[in-house]
Formats: C-alpha cells, sequence, structure tokens
C-alpha cells in the first residue's frame, strides 16, 4: 500500500553554479509550487470544484479559507468544517492537493453566478473572481467595512516593516523564492505571518487563519513583500485592513480601488522611504 506523503515547503535539487569564471556542483532548495484544488459544500449541496491555485503546500486550510472569504462565498458564522478531501479517486499524489471547505448553510452568492468556469490562479499574479471595483466594494457589504482600526500608522513603523518582515522568512530564507505577507498592529508588533511562491496565496492564508481561529480579519496594518496588484487590494479591502503596504509598486486599478475603498495603500517600502498612494490620511509623519 502506497501512503500519501505530505508535499514539503522546499525540495532538494543538484545545480552546477558559476562563479569566478568556474562551474561547481552543489546541492540547492527551490519553493514547492504544486496545485491546490479547493471544493466547496453546503448541506444539500455535495462538494464541488470552485477555484484551483498554484501555491507552496503549507498553511492550506487557511489558504482554502481565505480565498473563499475574499470572493464572498463564506464568512465566519457560515463555517463548518476544513479538510483534505477523502475522494476515493484521488491518487496518493492529489490527496494533499484536494481540501474540501463545507459551509452550515448556502453561502452569500453562488460560485455559478460568476463564472461558468473555476477560479483559475497562477502563483505569479492570481486571478480575482470580483472583476470589477462595484463588486469588490459589494462584498464589503458580507463580510465588513474596510479600515475597522481608524488609528494612524506612523511613518517609522512603516519602515521598520521591510526588516521584520525578512526576518520571519523562514523559507525564503532557505530558497529566495518565496512571498509574504504579514499583519502588524498600529505599533508595528508582528501578530502573524505566511509565506507562499504566490503574493496573493500568502495575503488568503492570514486572512484564513484568523478566520479559522475565530478572530475578526480585520487588522490595522498588512504589509506584503512584493508588488501591490488589484488582487492583493481586494483581498485586503475584503478583510477590512486599515493600511496595506508592499515593498513594490501598486498597480493603477489597484491604487483606483484603494482609493475608491478608503484603503491606505503604500507603496516602494524600505528603511529609507515609502510613497502613499491612497488614504494619506491614515498614515501619520
Amino acid at each position: 500500500m502506497h501512503l500519501a506523503r505530505r508535499p514539503g515547503l522546499s525540495v532538494r535539487v543538484r545545480v552546477r553554479e558559476h562563479a569566478a569564471g568556474a562551474f561547481m556542483a552543489r546541492e540547492d532548495r527551490v519553493a514547492t509550487e504544486e496545485p491546490l484544488e479547493i471544493r466547496l459544500a453546503w448541506p444539500g449541496r455535495p462538494a464541488e470544484r470552485v477555484a484551483v491555485t498554484m501555491r507552496t503546500p503549507g498553511h492550506d486550510f487557511e489558504l482554502a479559507t481565505g480565498l473563499l472569504f475574499a470572493e464572498g462565498l463564506l464568512t465566519p458564522s457560515l463555517l463548518g468544517s476544513v479538510g483534505y478531501c477523502t475522494d476515493r479517486r484521488l491518487s496518493p499524489e492529489q490527496e494533499f492537493n484536494v481540501v474540501t471547505v463545507s459551509l452550515q448553510a448556502p453561502p452569500p452568492r453562488s460560485p455559478s453566478t460568476r463564472s461558468d468556469t473555476v477560479t483559475a490562479a497562477s502563483s505569479a499574479c492570481g486571478v480575482c473572481g470580483a472583476d470589477s471595483i462595484e463588486e469588490v466594494l459589494g462584498l464589503t457589504a458580507v463580510q465588513g467595512e474596510p479600515g475597522t482600526d481608524p488609528s494612524k500608522i506612523g511613518g517609522d513603523v512603516l519602515r521598520a516593516l521591510p526588516d521584520r518582515l525578512r526576518e520571519s522568512q523562514r523559507v525564503f530564507a532557505s530558497t529566495g523564492g518565496l512571498h509574504a505577507a504579514g499583519l502588524f498592529t498600529t505599533t508595528g508588533e508582528l501578530m502573524l505571518l505566511r509565506e507562499d511562491i504566490g503574493r496573493h496565496n500568502a495575503v488568503d492564508k492570514v486572512v484564513g487563519a484568523r478566520v479559522l481561529e475565530g478572530l475578526p480579519p480585520a487588522a490595522p496594518l498588512l504589509c506584503v513583500s512584493g508588488r501591490i496588484g488589484f488582487e492583493v487590494v481586494q483581498k485586503a479591502v475584503a478583510a477590512g485592513i486599515g493600511v496595506l503596504a508592499g515593498l513594490g509598486a501598486p498597480s493603477s486599478l489597484a491604487v483606483r480601488l484603494a482609493d475608491q475603498a478608503g484603503l491606505g495603500l503604500v507603496g516602494f517600502l524600505s528603511a529609507q522611504r515609502f510613497v502613499v498612494y491612497a488614504g494619506s490620511d491614515r498614515i501619520g509623519v
């Protein structure tokens, strides 16, 4: 009998490194990337696939919960159980790549009303099921209002975030291939951090972790290690984040959504500088 093996966070590979004019054979580690199929079920409806995303294995239940929360397909009060699928048709390699989320009642919106196909997200950029700003803003009526913490975030707190984020990126230190998302207090204290090969997945994991713990997903400050695309802002708005900061640049649509949603948006964050794109009233001096 072949037992299923849970995928690891990284994989050993043999490489040839060229440096100082010569090749050297050595072992390296690369971040694991595998598909995760997310299925949704509720009373009277069997589990059906609603999303597939490429991710780094680990915290899969948080990822599934956070993704469905961002899509408006669950609220904390509706969440029943989350577990790996027990479908006997799955191969051992697939067993830990399929998660079923069961609700206690039908979701606020039907997955079928969004599209006739599943949401397929790559680890590189993600695909947001809420494909218009108006639809994203409408989701906050289900999940809660954005920016529930009125406190301002000081400049010194923001500039310290990149180092605090990097210090807690355990898998990035060994692979150099993962993004991170961290929730922080107004004073810059790290509340929760998750890593993933997809920046949007890392955000889903921190939000999902809060939901699974029975805590409000809203937090004063969310910091991400890369650029800020529309899908990352959408998830922050749905979760009720006050200020979203990123080490990279935001996109035009990300800025537009943040501005309309009242989300503080900071890009090009480093120890020396940062740029405020939206929600200046949420950023202190």
